[in-house]
């Protein structure tokens, strides 16, 4: 009788599960509440919350900036990330794994410490800006303290990591003996990346980039810190909402509004990968 060992995973999923959906079902149904002040909330079930969000042009623009600096991050850290885990993945010495090993040990870092770092590195007397105004590239410091640049960037060194580790994964898949039959067949460096190596590639890359979106759209410490209390993303407002105004419903109200415009996006940005790969399929 061959043993089922995958059912030693039950218990611990179920009780994941039901943790998450405990913890959603809470915060969907405070969002249908009225607060009365104080803490208190009222039992009548409403959607006054939902109004005031859509009603209310400081919500929607909180909202429209942490979709922006969220796909931003996202899209550099691609840019970023691609080339170096595309270096690693086809070094054929021993480097590749302490290079690897580094990337790895960088992530156990908390991000607190990478976002103060960050600062300091981009301090009036930091190395950055000595050596952005040696080259006349600016006139004075140059600050990322407040401001959705300094966001965009903590949220890259967040990410990245776990970017560069899951292009690696996703590159090694590709065999290296495809990239030598194009250019065997006279095809440039270039046109190999751009015709072999990024379609195949893509769904992984796809599914990644989302990955670490839906990981900017949820990121706290880095809006917090480098945002300087000028740049409110969603969970920077629900953290103020619940923690220091104590409205429990509309704090309930932002992360399920948070919660769908993440489902929404994956939702819509899967639905029109597979359109494109059709269409490709259909032209080819």
């Amino acid at each position: 009788m061959r043993t089922r060992w995958e059912l030693l995973l039950l218990p611990s999923f179920f009780i994941i599960f039901a943790l998450i959906v405990a913890s959603q079902f809470i915060f969907l149904k405070g969002s249908f509440y009225k607060d009365m002040g104080l803490g208190r909330v009222n039992d009548v079930l409403e959607f006054t919350n939902y109004i005031r969000f859509f009603s209310d042009s400081f919500y929607l623009k909180t909202l429209w900036i942490t979709i922006k600096t969220s796909a931003l991050a996202a899209l550099f850290t691609l840019v970023l990330g691609f080339p170096v885990a595309y270096l690693i993945a086809r070094m054929r010495s021993r480097w590749s794994m302490i290079l690897l090993a580094g990337i790895v040990v960088a992530t156990f870092v908390t991000i607190v410490i990478k976002v103060f770092g960050i600062i300091i590195l981009f301090s009036a007397d930091g190395w950055i800006n000595k050596a952005l105004m040696a080259l006349h590239i600016v006139q004075r410091p140059y600050s990322i303290i407040g401001n959705q640049t300094g966001v965009v960037v903590g949220l890259m060194h967040f990410t990245l990591g776990f970017g560069v580790l899951l292009l690696y994964s996703i590159i090694q898949t590709i065999p290296r003996s495809l990239e030598e039959a194009a250019q065997i067949h006279g095809a440039s460096r270039l046109r190999m990346h751009l015709r072999i190596l990024l379609p195949l590639s893509l769904p992984g890359v796809t599914v990644g980039t989302l990955m670490i979106f839906n990981m900017c759209m949820g990121a706290f410490t880095s809006a917090a810190l480098l945002g300087g209390g000028r740049v409110f993303t969603l969970p920077v407002l629900i953290q103020r909402t619940l923690m220091m105004e104590v409205r429990y419903s509309m704090a309930g109200t932002l992360a399920a509004i948070l919660l769908i415009a993440v489902l929404v996006i994956n939702l819509l940005s899967i639905f029109l990968f597979r359109r494109l790969r059709a269409a490709r399929l259909v032209i080819a």
